[in-house]
């Protein structure tokens, strides 16, 4: 081989090296950067997938602590780090969380949303960041946004409830509904489920129908002053059991718990403790720690390579009354 040659396929060798060379960290680069811009532009870490965060709507309601604590512990279990946010039912609190987790980088969130609609965004920013986010038993509205939603059979619990509602009310009667949180579907869900079935008997009139924002102390309050209006209804349709126990209590105050039947729904150990002891009519269980362990395991499968999640995974509910209260209690059915 002459000089001349050997030079020639020195500098061709050396190119092609630096081509793979080139090719090689330019898909390294590609893998490890976050998808948003603004986030890789803000130095956000990259998410680490041994952290879980668990961002809850609120902890002042007993339901939703069980709720995240046995999606927090369902996620311990499976070998992650895992943090509780409460969002305390404010907005603006819930967009600093995802602010924070995005920035701390935490490799996945189980989401129990503010509103359906004005969370959308917080969860779009996370999965451009990278993280996949399950939401828990409230609804947001969007199919491209979260990996995938596990929600409860609203609607048809409360069509369940509703024939329930007319079988121990009768066909005719008057009654009061307090509605949910405005922004949130379960309220909504609920809602078209009951009137569904009870607005086919003309002679059951809904003669109020007013937000109590699922919280005890507000359905308390709510309830005492319509029944200045309405003193002699028949019964309240609550949407949730926290609003159920406060027209309990709202009734008792004003000697009416004998006579006026109440309906919850969500399955509350102190409201399935109440319709066992005859207080509370029924309510429908809607078991949030099937919810929260499913959402902790499909992010645990998200981890470990499954891409393929239903956008939405009902969860079956059932009513609960006088006749079975005997089988449900801790948020579930009895072993």
């Amino acid at each position: 081989m002459n000089t001349r040659l050997f030079s020639q396929l020195a500098s061709s060798c050396g190119r092609l090296l630096l081509l793979l060379c080139g090719s090689a960290s330019a898909l390294l680069f590609s893998a490890c950067k976050p998808s948003d811009p603004a986030v890789a532009a803000s130095g956000a870490p990259a998410p680490n997938s041994t952290r879980v965060a668990v961002v809850v709507s609120t902890l002042n309601n007993p339901w939703f602590v069980v709720l995240a604590e046995t999606a927090r512990d369902r996620a311990k279990e499976l070998g992650y780090e895992a943090v509780i946010f409460d969002s305390q039912n404010d907005p603006a609190k819930e967009s600093q969380h995802f602010d924070n987790l995005v920035a701390a980088g935490y490799g996945a969130v189980l989401f129990n949303c503010t509103d359906a609609e004005g969370s959308i965004a917080n969860v779009r920013r996370a999965k451009a960041a990278g993280i996949p986010v399950f939401c828990m038993d409230r609804e947001i509205l969007a199919n491209d946004a979260a990996t995938s939603q596990i929600l409860s059979d609203n609607y048809s619990g409360c069509v369940a409830l509703g024939e329930y509602f007319v079988e121990q009310v009768g066909e005719k009667g008057t009654y009061i509904e307090l509605l949910g949180i405005v922004a949130d579907t379960n309220t909504w869900n609920r809602s078209k489920g009951f009137h569904s079935v009870v607005d086919r008997f003309p002679g059951l009139k809904m003669v109020a129908q007013q937000s109590a924002d699922f919280d005890r102390s507000r359905a308390l309050e709510v309830l005492e002053a319509l029944l200045q209006s309405h003193p002699d209804i028949d019964a309240v349709f609550c949407g949730n059991d926290a609003m159920a126990m406060g027209a309990y209590q709202a009734l008792l105050a004003a000697g009416k718990a004998d006579r006026v039947k109440v309906f919850g729904f969500d399955g509350a150990d102190d409201v399935v403790r109440a319709i066992a002891e005859g207080k509370i009519t029924a309510t429908v269980m809607q078991f949030p720690k099937v919810m929260a362990q499913t959402a902790a395991e499909n992010a645990d499968r998200y981890f470990k390579g499954q891409r393929d999640f239903p956008q939405r995974v009902p969860v079956t509910v059932e009513l609960v009354t006088k006749d079975n209260v005997h089988r449900f209690g801790d948020y579930g059915r009895k072993p």
